[in-house]
């Protein structure tokens, strides 16, 4: 028996229409799904899902639900563009998560370029433990930490230590300190005093060193040692933070193309004009925000 004329796409019609018809069942499914954030992470789901569910399936050890940025304890439908935080009190998140929660408060491009930078810090009194925080918190992804000293008593009117870590080399105390703030940022600790012969060795790697020292001639070895044998380096100092003056006076001058120096430029520490934790924490802000503007190519 002879096949009929056209039968060939009579069959392929057959064939086609199946496909046809799942690959339109699939797009609808698709497009009646709602896109919602799940710990800054967009996700899709189906929309009859409710934020309990939502808990069960992504979280279910979770004891705080925050839902469009307040804490909530009953259940509730959820819809297109909602933001939910998913929180088990007392866990880390993975760095994966982690990751997710810096990008939301940056961009992705200005968190991949912090990610990648290294930046040193001479000094881990007032300054230095006040800078390293902030910069621990933007996701600068690697910091190396320099100082020779023990926390002491009186370093905690400034400092960014705590009583139960008096008697602690800085370095240590401060690691513990940030990681945990940032437990994924890389820290190069180095418990020894910086000078003439070590600074290169101790900062090679870094693009931007901070001059966090008490003493003026700390401070003027450093700045001759970046400038003479790191050209290449920028360097962020400071002079003249102690007291209580206007907050305004603590200004950012840019004293070469690659030295900044921050401070009002008068007042040191002396007897009834000390070092304290308002003017201290000003003077360490402009010198954490100028390393940021450096990374990101604002100061070139």
């Amino acid at each position: 028996m002879k096949p009929r004329k056209g039968w060939a796409s009579e069959a392929l019609s057959l064939t086609i229409l199946p496909l046809f018809i799942n690959l339109s069942f699939v797009e609808a499914k698709i497009s009646s799904l709602i896109r919602v954030k799940i710990n800054e992470k967009e996700v899709s789901i189906p929309p009859h899902l409710t934020l309990f569910q939502l808990k069960s399936q992504y979280r279910p050890n979770a004891n705080l639900i925050i839902y469009n940025g307040f804490q909530v304890t009953s259940d509730s439908s959820l819809k297109e563009g909602d933001e939910i935080v998913l929180i088990q009190k007392g866990e880390i998140p993975s760095s994966e998560e982690f990751e997710c929660l810096m990008v939301a408060r940056h961009t992705p491009g200005i968190h991949q370029r912090l990610k990648k930078s290294v930046v040193g810090i001479a000094g881990l009194g007032g300054l230095g433990s006040t800078v390293a925080i902030a910069l621990a918190r933007i996701g600068v992804g690697t910091l190396i930490l320099a100082d020779f000293d023990v926390v002491e008593p009186s370093n905690l009117n400034r400092q960014q230590y705590f009583v139960h870590q008096i008697g602690l080399p800085k370095v240590e105390a401060l690691q513990e300190n940030l990681s945990k703030i940032n437990p994924y940022v890389r820290i190069r600790p180095y418990n020894e005093r910086v000078d003439r012969n070590n600074a290169e060795r101790v900062f090679k790697e870094a693009e931007v060193v901070v001059e966090a020292f008490d003493r003026a001639e700390e401070k003027a070895m450093l700045i001759n040692v970046i400038s003479e044998r790191m050209p290449d380096k920028y360097l962020v100092a400071a002079s003249g933070v102690a007291g209580y003056g206007d907050n305004n006076d603590i200004r950012t001058v840019r004293f070469s193309s690659k030295i900044f120096i921050v401070g009002d430029q008068k007042t040191a520490a002396q007897p009834g004009m000390g070092l304290m934790a308002p003017r201290v924490g000003i003077a360490a802000h402009h010198q954490a925000n100028t390393v940021l503007r450096i990374l990101l190519g604002e100061e070139k």
